[in-house]
């Protein structure tokens, strides 16, 4: 493991301890044909709502498609939301993976607040371009972002950079930067203000920027 996981100074090992674990989620050990129908149905998920939109789904849709009983379905991803984490798993993990070891500013090497703008820009440009999928995994049940694996790496890695840059109350603001980063929100912005996608980002950046302003 690196000695400069998350930081420009980092020997973090809280925080390796706290988001490496939702990154490196090990070997997952299935049989065969079971990862057969779970690549089946998330690539005829992902079909289906390309073609018709996430609202025109069903989950009896997508077991069509995929050809896999309802059963199966549901017993493997619970309801569309646990469809849409599963969708969302491998873009999430890239960004996962240049924040922990990648150029900076996003990556180790830059100062927290610098990294903490590029993490929103990131973040916003990854929302923006899934907002349907991102939309559903958040609202399928009331507080389901927040049970997510993903929402728990954002948050710890985000009090991280605003404890390092001495703000208080890190997990307050870290929350605050969060909820304005939800694809409810940001559809908001982007479908029914017209907002420009560069000029929010760099509003949201620089909101970062002034949340990781320590206290005088």
């Amino acid at each position: 493991m690196p000695e400069d996981v998350n930081g420009p100074q980092s020997g973090s090992s809280t925080e390796c301890r706290a988001e490496l674990p939702v990154l490196d989620r090990g070997v997952v050990h299935e049989r065969a044909d079971a990862a057969r129908n779970r690549l089946r149905v998330l690539a005829a998920a992902e079909r289906l709502f390309a073609a018709r939109g996430v609202a025109g789904v069903t989950m009896d849709d997508v077991a069509a498609e995929a050809g896999v009983g309802k059963g199966t379905l549901y017993r493997r991803f619970g309801d569309k939301g646990g469809l849409a984490v599963a969708l969302l798993d491998a873009r999430e993990h890239e960004l996962q993976q240049r924040i922990i070891s990648g150029a900076p500013p996003l990556g180790p090497g830059a100062a927290p607040g610098a990294r903490l703008a590029a993490f929103t820009e990131a973040y916003l440009s990854l929302v923006a371009a899934q907002l349907d999928l991102v939309l559903l995994s958040e609202t399928s049940t009331p507080g389901a972002r927040f049970r997510t694996g993903a929402f728990a790496f954002w948050r710890q890695h985000c009090r991280y950079l605003l404890s390092g840059a001495g703000t208080p109350q890190a997990d307050l603001r870290a929350d605050l930067l969060l909820a304005g980063l939800t694809a409810e929100q940001v559809r908001h912005w982007l479908d029914d203000e017209r907002r420009d996608l560069a000029t929010l980002a760099a509003g949201l950046a620089a909101a970062a920027l002034a949340l990781a302003r320590p206290a005088r």
